[in-house]
């Protein structure tokens, strides 16, 4: 009898006890999900929470895991399935006022990774430029217009050339203030 070779449809990889919380975990986590191996090491290189660097090595553990035991290369992975779980808490105790002490729950995380395997090579979603565009050639900027509209224009005084402006109060007593002031009299 001839043995038929079992179809590999995933590849697991694990990380146990990464000191950051779960939650942080998670919103780096969410990012990388449903994604072509390339892409999430892509996003992962230039996300910067401190959780991308575990999540990045989990990734390129899973890759490792499906090359050297099951032969699949990389180009026909995926993020199937990429979970945070709380692992253990390690408890400390801050000193407080008058004798007493608070609890300090210092969490850690398990994550998780399955890598799907598709059955022929993803097309990355994102596009690379391979040829350089010519030059174009740069206009300069339109004049600006003497007086731009301004939607703080109520705080600038009206023109000299405007007949509805009142004219300023004269200083006739060769003091800097010119409108109503209690210290005027002085």
């Amino acid at each position: 009898m001839a043995e038929t070779a079992k179809q590999i449809t995933e590849v697991k990889a694990y990380a146990r006890g990464i000191h950051i919380g779960p939650r942080k975990v998670r919103l780096v986590a969410n990012l990388v999900k449903n994604l072509p191996v390339e892409d999430a090491l892509n996003n992962l290189t230039f996300i910067t929470k401190k959780a991308a660097l575990p999540i990045k090595k989990l990734v390129n553990s899973g890759i490792a895991n499906a090359k050297h035991n099951f032969q699949i290369e990389m180009g026909r992975l995926f993020v199937k399935s990429l979970t945070v779980d709380g692992a253990q808490v390690m408890k400390r105790f801050k000193p407080r006022a008058q004798g007493r002490a608070f609890p300090i729950r210092r969490r850690t995380s398990n994550i998780n990774l399955i890598l799907g395997v598709a059955d022929k090579a993803i097309a990355s979603k994102r596009k690379i430029v391979t040829a350089v565009k010519e030059e174009t050639k740069v206009e300069p900027l339109a004049e600006p217009a003497a007086e731009s509209k301004s939607r703080f224009g109520f705080l600038r005084g009206k023109k000299e050339s405007d007949p509805t402006q009142v004219p300023p109060k004269q200083d006739v007593k060769g003091k800097h203030y010119t409108s109503f002031d209690r210290r005027a009299g002085e």
